[in-house]
């Protein structure tokens, strides 16, 4: 199995989203690594379920630029998820699990070394976080893989600080501003209850990259979205990525043991702006947007709908199962539809309250 091993040095900071982006840009080792084998994958034929070409996409019209593409495979082909009843639900190793996987699937292993850790000589495993990094056989965008935190330890799908930093470390190990990251709790459509992360590369902007945020607690990076469903939002720098990790974790740590389903979604973005418009910040990707969206519990078989309201749904990217909905669907039936899985407003605005208090009070 191949080996991705990289230390803080390794992290890009220098990247900026152009109009017309230089088809010479070199693609990071990262991008080039994932890339490459997900392509090999997918032209070998009997790994994915579905062979995933250029996908209708358009930009619906609005304010929030939502777009929308269409993936009628994914809705078919995916493997049914499972029946999931608690957002605490343990790990149960007779349900599908990421150590029953073909070995097909696997792409590479990645860890990170610390300076007090030298790189070690190839072909020697660092002792460090193993994380798996394997296709996802129903893709929804090019790339699409899955980060699996030390698969052997059989996790249930909620976070530890060290997967949090994981996906940070990822996006920054890209050199490709339409690298994304994602995550899903039980209860808000998680579909394996087996530690993950998804990733893929989606080239459109988002507004999520750009959109001014209000300060809650700014000096520890933690603001609210508004503009976009209701969320918090958090911006990390590869300076301050260790403590912004921990911040992430204790907010959904605090979710958790208040069995508040989430979604979270990490995108290159500009610094938090708080409604400042600078041309040369809303150029800038040099650090990481992370969105976290409580919301109201799904359990039970999945609905179907014109789309599962989800880690990128949330974020504006909208793959839909059905060529009506694709051609017809507003940005109001959109908001419409995501409306119905977001915290009432009265729940909310006291769980933001609560974890404002126990962040100033560390």
């Amino acid at each position: 199995m191949s080996q991705f091993t990289y230390s803080h040095r390794d992290l890009l900071t220098d990247i900026h989203r152009a109009e017309h982006p230089d088809p010479h840009t070199e693609p990071s080792p990262f991008d080039t690594l994932l890339s490459s084998g997900w392509r090999e994958r997918m032209g070998r034929g009997g790994v994915f379920r579905y062979r995933l070409g250029a996908l209708q996409t358009r930009v619906l019209p609005g304010p929030l630029s939502l777009v929308a593409q269409l993936n009628v495979q994914r809705g078919v082909e995916r493997r049914k998820p499972q029946e999931i009843q608690s957002i605490k639900q343990p790990y149960n190793a007779h349900q599908f699990n990421f150590n029953k996987i073909c070995p097909e699937e696997v792409l590479f292993e990645m860890s990170r070394v610390t300076e007090q850790s030298p790189r070690p000589p190839v072909g020697d495993r660092p002792e460090l976080q193993r994380v798996v990094v394997l296709v996802n056989v129903s893709p929804l965008e090019f790339g699409h893989c899955l980060f699996v935190p030390e698969p052997s330890r059989c996790l249930p799908q909620v976070l530890t600080l060290s997967a949090i930093q994981t996906g940070i470390e990822s996006v920054l190990l890209s050199s490709d501003p339409g690298f994304r990251v994602g995550f899903n709790s039980l209860g808000a459509f998680a579909s394996v209850n087996h530690l993950h992360l998804h990733c893929y590369y989606l080239k459109q902007e988002l507004l999520l990259e750009t959109v001014p945020v209000e300060p809650l607690v700014p000096e520890k990076g933690f603001y609210r979205l508004t503009h976009l469903p209701r969320g918090f939002l958090f911006y990390a720098e590869p300076n301050d990525l260790d403590q912004i990790a921990r911040v992430v974790f204790q907010v959904t740590e605090a979710l958790v043991n208040g069995d508040v389903a989430h979604n979270l979604f990490l995108t290159r973005g500009c610094p938090p702006s708080e409604g400042q418009k600078d041309e040369a910040q809303q150029g800038s990707r040099r650090g990481v947007r992370i969105a976290l969206w409580p919301r109201r519990s799904s359990f039970g078989a999945k609905e179907e709908t014109a789309f599962n309201v989800a880690l990128c749904e949330l974020a504006g990217h909208l793959p839909f199962k059905v060529q009506q909905d694709y051609e017809c669907l507003t940005e109001k039936d959109v908001k419409d539809i995501i409306q119905r899985y977001l915290l009432p407003d009265q729940d909310f605005t006291r769980l933001e309250r609560q974890l404002v208090a126990d962040m100033i009070d560390l």
